[in-house]
C-alpha cells in the first residue's frame, strides 16, 4: 500500500501541464475547436480571425499536443499536411520556442499557440489545458 501511495504521489509530481493560449479577450474553445483550428479546418473563433502557432516537430511539447489534443501521431499528421498541401492549404506557422510563441501572441491579435502552463502570465488567456 505504501509503495502504491508513493507511486501516485510521484506520478502527480512528474505530470506536466500545458495550455493553448491567446491574448486576453479571446473566448474559450473546446478541444474539437482547437483541433479544427490547428488542422486549418476553420480559421475563426467567433468572428475573430485566428493565427495558429506550432513548435518544431522535434519538440516534446508538440508531440504531446499532437497526441493529447489533436489525437494524431506524427506519421498521420504528416500525411494529412501532404494532402492539404495539394489542396492549397498550409500548416500552422512554426516557431522555435515557447518564448517566441508567447511574444508572437502578445503582439498579434488572434494568435494562439501552446506552452507549458507555468509559462502563462497575466497577459495570456488559457483557452484549453491538458496534462501529460
Amino acid at each position: 500500500m505504501k509503495i502504491f501511495l508513493f507511486f501516485c504521489i510521484f506520478m502527480s509530481l512528474s505530470a506536466q501541464e500545458y495550455a493553448v493560449v491567446a491574448k486576453k479577450g479571446m473566448q474559450k474553445v473546446s478541444a474539437n475547436q482547437i483541433r479544427a483550428l490547428f488542422l486549418k479546418k476553420t480559421s475563426y473563433i467567433g468572428d475573430k480571425k485566428v493565427v495558429v502557432l506550432n513548435l518544431s516537430a522535434q519538440e516534446s511539447l508538440r508531440m504531446s499536443f499532437e497526441k493529447k489534443v489533436l489525437k494524431m501521431n506524427f506519421r498521420h499528421l504528416k500525411e494529412y499536411w501532404i494532402k492539404q498541401h495539394y489542396l492549397g492549404h498550409r500548416p500552422p506557422i512554426t516557431l522555435k520556442s515557447q518564448e517566441s510563441i508567447i511574444a508572437f501572441i502578445k503582439k498579434v491579435d488572434g494568435a494562439i499557440g501552446y506552452v507549458e502552463l507555468k509559462k502563462v502570465d497575466d497577459e495570456l488567456k488559457i483557452l484549453y489545458r491538458w496534462v501529460d
